[in-house]
């Protein structure tokens, strides 16, 4: 129990590393605007990623790395706190209409995503093994 916390702990330290990363890198690049598009981007990233990483770790017998990779790291990296902060301020200053926009998205792109990871890596991998 003691190693699983330890694990799930450094892949946090290093999944929410990679957003704050993450979150910089895009708004540097892209600008900073009123919808919060590096929340948004890292959860639907994030969400492909949790998807293909579960099927690789169950297809490869590894899901002893479920605790460092999906739990810790994913974790981290995506950013549900954040959502409903950024949610909560967008309607706090009224713009009711991004508010609904970025709920809508958030929440349909990165099902969306986490399903095409799944079936994007099964197609890679094929069929469970035995």
């Amino acid at each position: 129990m003691t190693i699983t916390v330890l694990q799930v702990a450094l892949g946090g330290a290093i999944g929410a590393s990679l957003r704050y990363l993450a979150g910089v890198w895009i708004g540097h690049n892209w600008g900073h605007h009123d919808f919060p598009l590096g929340v948004i981007a890292v959860n639907i990233f994030g969400s492909f990623l949790m998807g293909a990483l579960v099927v690789y770790l169950a297809h490869k017998g590894l899901t002893h790395w479920n605790a460092l990779l999906a739990t810790g790291v994913l974790g981290g990296f995506t950013t549900f706190s954040s959502f409903s902060l950024e949610s909560w301020r967008l309607i706090d200053t009224g713009r009711y209409d991004l508010a609904i926009t970025y709920v809508g998205l958030s929440v349909m792109v990165s099902i969306v995503a986490l399903i095409a990871g799944v079936h994007g890596m099964r197609a890679v991998l094929g069929p469970m093994p035995q």
